[in-house]
Protein backbone atom coordinates (compact mmCIF):
# COMPACT_ATOMS: atom_id res chain seq x y z
CA UNK A 1 0.00 0.00 0.00
CA UNK A 2 1.73 3.51 -1.02
CA UNK A 3 1.00 6.52 0.92
CA UNK A 4 1.24 10.03 -0.61
CA UNK A 5 2.21 10.98 3.08
CA UNK A 6 4.47 9.49 5.89
CA UNK A 7 2.22 11.07 8.85
CA UNK A 8 -0.60 9.00 7.34
CA UNK A 9 1.08 6.27 6.55
CA UNK A 10 2.73 6.54 10.70
CA UNK A 11 -1.13 7.05 11.58
CA UNK A 12 -2.27 3.98 9.51
CA UNK A 13 0.28 1.66 10.79
CA UNK A 14 -0.76 2.64 14.42
CA UNK A 15 -4.42 2.38 14.01
CA UNK A 16 -3.78 -1.06 12.30
CA UNK A 17 -2.00 -2.60 15.71
CA UNK A 18 -5.73 -3.39 16.67
CA UNK A 19 -7.08 -6.78 16.72
CA UNK A 20 -9.57 -7.36 13.75
CA UNK A 21 -8.50 -4.16 12.23
CA UNK A 22 -6.43 -4.68 8.69
CA UNK A 23 -4.44 -1.47 6.83
CA UNK A 24 -7.32 -0.95 4.91
CA UNK A 25 -9.55 -0.64 8.17
CA UNK A 26 -7.18 1.43 9.32
CA UNK A 27 -6.91 3.55 6.43
CA UNK A 28 -10.69 3.82 6.08
CA UNK A 29 -10.49 5.04 9.63
CA UNK A 30 -7.72 7.61 10.02
CA UNK A 31 -9.17 9.62 6.20
CA UNK A 32 -12.66 9.33 8.49
CA UNK A 33 -10.54 11.21 11.79
CA UNK A 34 -9.24 13.41 8.71
CA UNK A 35 -12.87 14.67 7.62
CA UNK A 36 -13.76 15.16 11.41
CA UNK A 37 -13.33 18.55 13.45
CA UNK A 38 -9.70 18.41 14.75
CA UNK A 39 -11.35 19.18 18.20
CA UNK A 40 -13.26 15.71 17.54
CA UNK A 41 -9.49 13.67 17.02
CA UNK A 42 -8.30 15.42 19.84
CA UNK A 43 -11.18 14.87 22.22
CA UNK A 44 -10.62 11.09 21.08
CA UNK A 45 -7.18 11.17 21.83
CA UNK A 46 -7.27 12.48 25.33
CA UNK A 47 -10.03 10.06 26.04
CA UNK A 48 -7.58 6.96 25.43
CA UNK A 49 -4.99 9.00 26.22
CA UNK A 50 -6.10 9.74 30.25
CA UNK A 51 -7.93 5.77 29.84
CA UNK A 52 -4.60 4.40 29.36
CA UNK A 53 -2.68 6.56 31.93
CA UNK A 54 -5.79 6.92 34.98
CA UNK A 55 -7.26 3.49 34.48
CA UNK A 56 -7.25 1.02 37.71
CA UNK A 57 -7.33 -2.68 38.54
CA UNK A 58 -10.02 -3.45 41.08
CA UNK A 59 -7.76 -4.41 44.28
CA UNK A 60 -9.68 -7.05 45.31
CA UNK A 61 -11.15 -8.65 42.05
CA UNK A 62 -8.81 -7.27 39.27
CA UNK A 63 -11.90 -5.83 37.38
CA UNK A 64 -11.26 -2.08 35.62
CA UNK A 65 -12.00 0.59 37.64
CA UNK A 66 -11.79 4.57 38.17
CA UNK A 67 -10.82 3.72 41.62
CA UNK A 68 -9.06 1.46 44.15
CA UNK A 69 -11.92 -0.69 44.77
CA UNK A 70 -14.47 -1.05 41.63
CA UNK A 71 -18.35 -0.37 42.31
CA UNK A 72 -19.49 -4.04 42.08
CA UNK A 73 -16.62 -5.29 45.03
CA UNK A 74 -18.15 -1.68 46.77
CA UNK A 75 -21.74 -2.40 46.44
CA UNK A 76 -22.77 -3.43 50.06
CA UNK A 77 -26.21 -4.61 48.63
CA UNK A 78 -24.00 -7.61 46.46
CA UNK A 79 -23.68 -10.99 48.48
CA UNK A 80 -19.95 -10.84 48.87
CA UNK A 81 -20.17 -14.44 49.85
CA UNK A 82 -20.30 -15.64 46.21
CA UNK A 83 -17.87 -15.03 43.76
CA UNK A 84 -18.16 -15.39 39.94
CA UNK A 85 -15.06 -16.66 38.72
CA UNK A 86 -13.92 -15.19 35.28
CA UNK A 87 -11.80 -14.85 32.48
CA UNK A 88 -11.42 -11.32 31.42
CA UNK A 89 -13.51 -8.19 32.26
CA UNK A 90 -15.78 -8.73 28.90
CA UNK A 91 -17.09 -11.71 30.38
CA UNK A 92 -18.43 -9.48 33.84
CA UNK A 93 -20.05 -6.88 31.49
CA UNK A 94 -21.72 -10.04 29.69
CA UNK A 95 -22.62 -11.73 33.60
CA UNK A 96 -23.72 -8.00 33.89
CA UNK A 97 -25.93 -7.83 30.94
CA UNK A 98 -28.09 -10.61 32.59
CA UNK A 99 -28.96 -9.02 35.47
CA UNK A 100 -29.19 -12.48 37.30
CA UNK A 101 -26.28 -12.54 39.21
CA UNK A 102 -25.81 -10.59 42.92
CA UNK A 103 -22.67 -11.42 43.36
CA UNK A 104 -19.37 -10.71 43.49
CA UNK A 105 -16.57 -11.01 40.40
CA UNK A 106 -12.96 -12.72 40.57
CA UNK A 107 -11.06 -11.87 37.33
CA UNK A 108 -8.39 -14.20 35.94
CA UNK A 109 -6.94 -11.94 33.27
CA UNK A 110 -6.81 -15.18 31.31
CA UNK A 111 -6.66 -19.50 31.07
CA UNK A 112 -4.09 -21.42 31.57
CA UNK A 113 -3.21 -22.25 27.98
CA UNK A 114 0.51 -23.93 27.88
CA UNK A 115 0.28 -23.77 24.24
CA UNK A 116 0.23 -20.26 24.51
CA UNK A 117 2.73 -20.08 27.49
CA UNK A 118 0.22 -19.09 30.11
CA UNK A 119 0.70 -20.72 33.22
CA UNK A 120 -0.97 -20.67 36.67
CA UNK A 121 1.38 -17.85 37.83
CA UNK A 122 0.81 -15.54 35.57
CA UNK A 123 -3.05 -15.57 36.83
CA UNK A 124 -4.93 -13.72 39.70
CA UNK A 125 -5.02 -17.09 40.97
CA UNK A 126 -3.45 -16.45 44.56
CA UNK A 127 -5.45 -13.76 45.27
CA UNK A 128 -8.96 -16.02 44.64
CA UNK A 129 -7.29 -18.65 46.78
CA UNK A 130 -6.56 -16.44 49.64
CA UNK A 131 -9.98 -15.27 49.60
CA UNK A 132 -11.21 -18.41 49.93
CA UNK A 133 -8.80 -19.57 52.52
CA UNK A 134 -10.54 -16.24 55.01
CA UNK A 135 -13.37 -18.46 55.47
CA UNK A 136 -15.94 -15.39 54.38
CA UNK A 137 -16.70 -16.93 50.62
CA UNK A 138 -19.75 -19.92 50.34
CA UNK A 139 -19.36 -20.52 47.11
CA UNK A 140 -17.29 -20.28 43.98
CA UNK A 141 -18.63 -20.35 40.33
CA UNK A 142 -17.17 -21.11 37.46
CA UNK A 143 -18.21 -19.06 34.83
CA UNK A 144 -15.04 -19.61 31.93
CA UNK A 145 -15.32 -20.61 28.88
CA UNK A 146 -16.29 -24.19 27.89
CA UNK A 147 -13.25 -25.24 26.38
CA UNK A 148 -9.74 -27.40 26.91
CA UNK A 149 -8.40 -24.43 28.43
CA UNK A 150 -11.29 -23.45 30.41
CA UNK A 151 -11.62 -26.83 31.91
CA UNK A 152 -7.99 -26.82 32.69
CA UNK A 153 -8.44 -24.03 34.86
CA UNK A 154 -11.45 -24.82 36.29
CA UNK A 155 -9.80 -28.05 37.54
CA UNK A 156 -6.09 -26.33 38.62
CA UNK A 157 -8.22 -24.17 40.76
CA UNK A 158 -10.86 -26.87 42.49
CA UNK A 159 -7.80 -28.87 43.65
CA UNK A 160 -6.15 -25.41 44.70
CA UNK A 161 -9.58 -24.81 47.38
CA UNK A 162 -10.89 -28.00 47.61
CA UNK A 163 -10.29 -28.67 51.23
CA UNK A 164 -11.96 -25.71 52.12
CA UNK A 165 -15.46 -26.02 53.30
CA UNK A 166 -16.92 -24.01 50.37
CA UNK A 167 -19.58 -24.53 47.53
CA UNK A 168 -18.39 -25.15 43.79
CA UNK A 169 -20.50 -24.69 40.79
CA UNK A 170 -20.16 -24.47 37.23
CA UNK A 171 -22.63 -22.50 34.93
CA UNK A 172 -24.93 -24.82 33.21
CA UNK A 173 -24.02 -25.95 29.68
CA UNK A 174 -26.67 -23.75 28.02
CA UNK A 175 -23.51 -22.13 26.34
CA UNK A 176 -21.95 -24.32 23.80
CA UNK A 177 -18.85 -26.29 24.06
CA UNK A 178 -16.10 -24.37 22.91
CA UNK A 179 -17.80 -21.12 23.07
CA UNK A 180 -16.93 -17.90 24.49
CA UNK A 181 -18.94 -16.13 27.25
CA UNK A 182 -18.76 -12.47 25.92
CA UNK A 183 -20.96 -14.03 22.52
CA UNK A 184 -23.54 -15.24 24.32
CA UNK A 185 -26.62 -14.16 24.22
CA UNK A 186 -28.42 -12.37 27.46
CA UNK A 187 -31.07 -14.46 28.54
CA UNK A 188 -29.08 -18.11 27.53
CA UNK A 189 -25.96 -16.73 29.64
CA UNK A 190 -28.40 -15.81 32.27
CA UNK A 191 -30.08 -18.98 32.60
CA UNK A 192 -26.42 -20.77 32.58
CA UNK A 193 -25.88 -18.46 35.69
CA UNK A 194 -29.11 -19.19 37.47
CA UNK A 195 -29.19 -22.95 36.62
CA UNK A 196 -25.64 -23.85 37.67
CA UNK A 197 -24.38 -27.11 38.48
CA UNK A 198 -22.13 -28.48 41.28
CA UNK A 199 -17.88 -28.42 39.36
CA UNK A 200 -17.37 -32.28 40.62
CA UNK A 201 -20.30 -33.13 37.92
CA UNK A 202 -18.65 -31.03 34.87
CA UNK A 203 -15.57 -33.14 35.73
CA UNK A 204 -17.32 -36.10 35.44
CA UNK A 205 -19.21 -35.45 32.11
CA UNK A 206 -16.05 -34.35 29.84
Amino acid sequence: MEFSSKLLEKAVHEMAQLPGIGKRTALRLVLHLLKQPQEQTRFLSEALTTMREEVKFCSSCHNISDVAICEICANENRNHQIICVVEDIRDVMAIENTQQFKGIYHVLGGKISPMDGVGPSQLNLTTLVEKVKTGTVQELIFALSSTMEGDTTNFFIYKQIKDYNIITTTIARGISVGDELEYADEVTLGRSILQRIPLEISFKNN
